[in-house]
């Protein structure tokens, strides 16, 4: 398994793996990233925005296993925000999103001060993986937020 940068050829089989996830746990609604104007072009719209990136982790034939994203929120706080850490199911339990999160929030803490997350309280592996990295969690969501189905958030100090 390698992690590189998204490119072009990824945007297909990410957005694939982003809808099919979150249809597994009925999180195909409205709110979600399901529903995210960028979801087809997600290695255009990560280049066009400063300090964002976007990997992907792919196998010994260069098939798309899954991916996260990094990208400004709150530029005037230096807050950053992890987005769309997804990974199919037959890779899973395998250590690729604490990898995945690792080389995130290594290139985060280069460009900002904190990192911000949300997600849902029924995706309970996530939240747990994102305790262990030392995520609080929030009561509410912060201000700018754009999935409003979310529940559940969490912020990180990166030092």
């Amino acid at each position: 398994m390698e992690i590189r940068e998204m490119v072009e050829k990824d945007n297909q089989a990410m957005e694939r793996i982003i809808k099919q996830s979150l249809e597994s746990f009925s999180l195909n609604i409205s709110g979600t990233a399901y529903f995210d104007p960028q979801l087809g072009r997600l290695a255009q719209f990560y280049q066009q925005q400063p300090n964002a990136k976007y990997w992907v982790v792919v196998n010994e034939h260069e098939e798309v296993m899954g991916g996260v994203g990094i990208a400004p929120f709150d530029q005037e706080k230096n807050i950053c925000e992890l987005q769309k850490l997804y990974i199919i199911p037959e890779a899973q339990g395998r250590g690729l999103s604490k990898k995945l999160i690792t080389v995130a929030l290594n290139f985060a803490k280069k460009h900002y001060t904190f990192c911000y997350l949300e997600t849902m309280d029924k995706l309970q592996i996530a939240n747990q993986l994102y305790s262990r990295f030392g995520f609080k969690q929030l009561d509410k969501p912060m201000e700018a937020s754009e999935h409003n189905a979310c529940d559940t958030w969490y912020i990180k100090e990166l030092s």
